[in-house]
């Protein structure tokens, strides 16, 4: 096992180069029989889900598995739409690799180019979600990575339908060199794939907290990612109640198991009396199960709000990925900045107000990936936020953060362009000076 995994990620790095110089016509033509192939073979692939649906059910019955692993498990229509749809996105994206970032005359005739560049060899590890397969493989696939996916066993006949179907349709395009993507489906594969940082450049596990926690703490890989999606919505002084209902709600029920989703609302003291007992009523009419903390029980039960619960200090460190929602009211909007950077996960924060400096102050201090204005923290999204697709969201504050697109797959080299010029000329006794001069040249391939 470990030296068929091996082997895979020796393949791919070998792959890998040759697809970093691949033609952007070529990419995009795979990309078009990507899509193609997923909507001939729709029915395969909702037949392959139906069965590992099936499996999963008798787990949720033994307690083995969530209801929010179930639902991002399961494949609809619209799943099914935008997978299709993400790909064709990705093929109208700008190609991302060759573009010159920067170019430095050192002196004449010897100019520094930085041109972007693929990382290399990338891992995608995760649960339960087999629309990953397709979001990734095509990022992958146009900006010239590499790639390993080990899906989770749950997803396991998704998996395999999805990635056959699409590595088939990238060999009908000659150019896609072989080797370059890999399905590994064993769970030993994990713990080998965690080994081979001369082969794999970047990791990126989707899944729960305690799942990319382990990630991180077993590999000398660099991780791209989240290990939780602890979001919270503020309500202002200042904010419009109607707007703040309507965002309140579809930042909790659009899609709770989402890592975007709010886990705790905070609302100032001085509007708490008029907006509280409303949003608990429309939360309760829509199955969410309510926890408050002192002030805003004591609140809720003032007002005639049947079926309370008290929220405990781990609530406040809880991502739910549930029909669940702690609730706090703050006296201040310096409050909800302190709570929300003790116990946030960086991930995905909401301020709703009409004060500008309040905004501004919030959006400052709060040390969020994303920062979302008088709308719903849903919106935090590749797809959402024009990336074609997405990789994943990022709380890392070095190379990529918050929803990551193809550029959370690129890197950069330096290409230094001369006709013999010599270091020793620029040290010592009547050196010559360096003009370092920008430019807007961009670097040309000679051929």
């Amino acid at each position: 096992m470990e030296n068929q995994m091996q082997e895979k990620a020796s393949d791919a790095k070998a792959a890998s180069v040759l697809l970093a110089n691949i033609s952007t016509e070529a990419k995009n033509k795979a990309l078009e029989a990507m899509a193609q192939a997923l909507e001939k073979n729709k029915t395969l692939i909702f037949e392959a889900n139906q069965k590992d649906l099936d499996a999963s059910k008798e787990m949720i019955e033994m307690n083995e598995m969530s209801a929010a692993l179930y639902d991002r498990l399961k494949l609809s229509d619209a799943k099914f739409k935008d997978m299709v749809s993400g790909i064709r996105d990705v093929a109208k994206l700008e190609d991302p690799v060759g573009k010159t970032l920067s170019t430095l005359v050192l002196d004449n005739g010897l100019t520094l180019y930085q041109v972007s560049c693929p990382i290399g060899v990338i891992g995608v590890i995760f649960e339960a979600r087999p629309d990953v397969v397709p979001q990734i493989m095509s990022l992958c696939l146009k900006s010239g990575n590499a790639t390993i996916f080990k899906g989770g066993s749950e997803a396991k006949n998704s998996n395999r339908a999805l990635f056959d179907v699409l590595a088939d349709a990238m060999k009908t395009v000659d150019e896609i060199p072989a080797g370059a993507f890999w399905l590994a489906e064993s769970r030993e594969d994990v713990s080998e794939m965690l080994k081979l940082d001369q082969y794999i450049d970047l990791l990126i596990p989707r899944g729960s907290n305690a799942f990319v926690k382990y990630i991180q703490d077993n590999t000398r890989i660099s991780v791209l990612g989240h290990t939780s999606g602890i979001c919270h919505a503020y309500v202002a002084e200042s904010a419009d109640l109607e707007t703040a209902y309507a965002v309140c709600l579809d930042s909790k029920i659009q899609y709770p198991a989402a890592c975007n989703a709010i886990e705790t609302l905070l609302i100032h003291s001085k509007t708490a009396e008029i907006f509280l007992p409303e949003m608990s009523e429309i939360y309760l009419k829509n199955g969410v199960e309510l926890r408050f903390d002192d002030a805003s029980y004591h609140l809720a039960k003032n007002a005639g709000i049947s079926g309370l619960n008290k929220a405990v200090d781990k609530d406040w460190d809880t991502e739910y990925n549930d029909l669940i929602l702690s609730v706090k009211i703050v006296d201040s909007v310096d409050e909800a900045i302190e709570h929300i950077n003790r116990h946030g996960s960086h991930h995905t924060d909401v301020i709703l107000s009409a004060d500008p400096s309040e905004i501004d102050k919030f959006v400052g201090l709060v040390d969020s990936s994303s920062v979302m204005i008088n709308a719903s923290s849903r919106f935090a999204d590749g797809f959402r936020y024009g990336k074609g697709a997405e990789i994943g969201i990022s709380t890392n504050k070095i190379h990529s953060r918050g929803p990551v697109g193809m550029e959370g797959l690129m890197i950069y080299k330096y290409i230094l362009s001369g006709s013999g010029h010599l270091v020793k000329d620029y040290a010592g006794d009547g050196a010559k000076p360096y003009k370092h001069e920008k430019t807007q040249e961009k670097y040309c391939r000679l051929q």
